[in-house]
């Protein structure tokens, strides 16, 4: 869904590798490199989480896939809902994705300062720092994307390419440990190391790490031969998304000690650190910074263009879709980094890596709503004909609706709390809208 606003749609469409490209993009980012931290306390049970979530995540790449392959004209996720449950249900799936850019800002923003306090330890030591430091991030990036898309796009090119560093750097001495130290290098596995009860627990962080995989569902005008581009898109980003981040996540959960892992602020450069040196440590970190900020430069452009597109269709009042002298969406943008803000001064009343977790909760419960009703809408297009079931896509389907049930209780009440009420708080100004465009 991340793509269903088009507005700036360059001459040149996407083909297979773009749209694969956009996809492990939009789903690697800053988020994985605090994840550790939040996995820590569940061992073994993190691998098991990532192996529901990786079929999980493909089931919906599945289901998404076939859905553009056979409806490439609709206009992606929230053509979907609107073809498939009204437009009612399409609003309540695109402002719950709305609310999940918003809150997952604000959640990059804790992990790229999170990283800053390794390059400058002395935010963490003066009160209120840490909070001062991500509201001017948020701020000083809102500025940028209201110079319009050149300025924006301009940050995003450099940060793309920073972000995998670690990752490689992560991965390679992950297998160079288990070449040299075997399964001696991994926490050991011993009887109850794996409980349903545990990988629940872990299935709503992990989900996190793969929001984004519904990207190349974009509508037919942005991706050549999207009948055929779309769909492999969606699964190769999506598996190559998966791997990845098991891969780089699991590393140092498995290979640094519980207690170090989960009272870190910089998991990952800690973990590249006790091998090679604090400078290298240092040199991750300044990695996690840009990519983190980076990742937040992308996503509060996207938090502003996806009101345009519910703008447009009358879903959101106009206002929504106003755009500056610089033809940016400046009010969606400003009121996106309000929203940012306001749930990182939320987040920054609970300590260490719950602040993280609180946000990327929330982030996944609302994002789930789009899911679900994407996964509904492809029942409904099998059951009367629109859409043609193989026993393949029926499979997923069913698999991908147990899934997405399963991750919304493994977000916690709270997490669903704050999602509903965020949520719901969109249906007021949705009525608002078609009472102004209604004859």
């Amino acid at each position: 869904m991340s793509a269903i606003s088009v507005r700036h749609i360059a001459r040149r469409k996407f083909g297979f590798w773009m749209a694969t490209a956009l996809v492990i993009g939009n789903i690697i980012g800053a988020g994985i490199f605090m994840l550790p931290a939040g996995l820590a306390p569940f061992g073994w049970n993190a691998v098991s989480a990532w192996g529901i979530t990786a079929a999980g995540a493909l089931s919906l790449a599945w289901v998404f896939a076939e859905l553009s392959r056979q409806l490439p004209d609709v206009g992606g996720s929230v053509g979907f809902m609107r073809l498939g449950l009204g437009d009612g249900a399409a609003f309540l799936g695109a402002w719950g994705y709305v609310i999940s850019i918003w809150v997952s800002n604000a959640g990059i923003t804790m992990a790229g300062v999170s990283y800053l306090t390794r390059l400058v330890p002395s935010l963490a030591a003066r009160s209120g720092a840490i909070v001062i430091t991500a509201l001017a991030v948020i701020w000083l990036l809102t500025w940028v994307n209201l110079r319009g898309l050149r300025a924006a796009g301009g940050v995003q090119s450099v940060t793309t390419v920073i972000k995998l560093l670690p990752f490689a750097a992560v991965i390679g001495l992950a297998f160079w440990r288990l070449g040299t130290d075997g399964f001696a290098a991994l926490l050991p596995i011993t009887d109850g190391t794996f409980t349903l009860a545990g990988a629940t627990g872990a299935v709503g962080l992990t989900l996190f790490a793969m929001l984004g995989l519904e990207s190349a569902a974009m509508p037919v005008d942005a991706v050549d031969q999207p009948e055929k581009n779309i769909p492999r898109a969606t699964l190769a980003g999506t598996g190559i998304s998966a791997i990845v981040s098991l891969l780089a996540t699991c590393a140092v959960v498995l290979m640094l000690p519980r207690e170090v892992v989960v009272s870190s602020n910089a998991p990952t450069a800690d973990f590249v650190a006790a091998s090679f040196g604090s400078m290298s440590g240092t040199l991750v970190a300044a990695c996690a910074v840009v990519s983190s900020f980076g990742c937040l430069n992308g996503w509060l452009l996207l938090g502003g263009e996806v009101p345009v597109a519910m703008a447009q269709t009358k879903s959101l009042p106009d206002w929504f879709g106003r755009l500056n002298r610089h033809g940016a969406p400046a009010h969606s943008i400003v009121l996106g980094a309000v929203v940012t803000s306001v749930m990182t001064l939320l987040a920054a009343t609970k300590v260490g890596i719950a602040a993280f977790n609180f946000l990327i909760l929330i982030a996944t419960a609302t994002n789930l709503l789009l899911y679900l009703l994407c996964v509904i809408a492809a029942a409904r297009f099998m059951r009367d004909g629109r859409v043609r079931g193989s026993a393949g896509l029926v499979a997923a389907t069913a698999l991908a609706f147990v899934f997405v049930l399963w991750a919304f209780y493994s977000s916690g009440r709270e997490s669903l709390a704050w999602g509903a009420v965020l949520t719901a708080a969109g249906w007021p100004i949705y009525r608002l809208a078609r009472r102004l465009t209604s004859p």
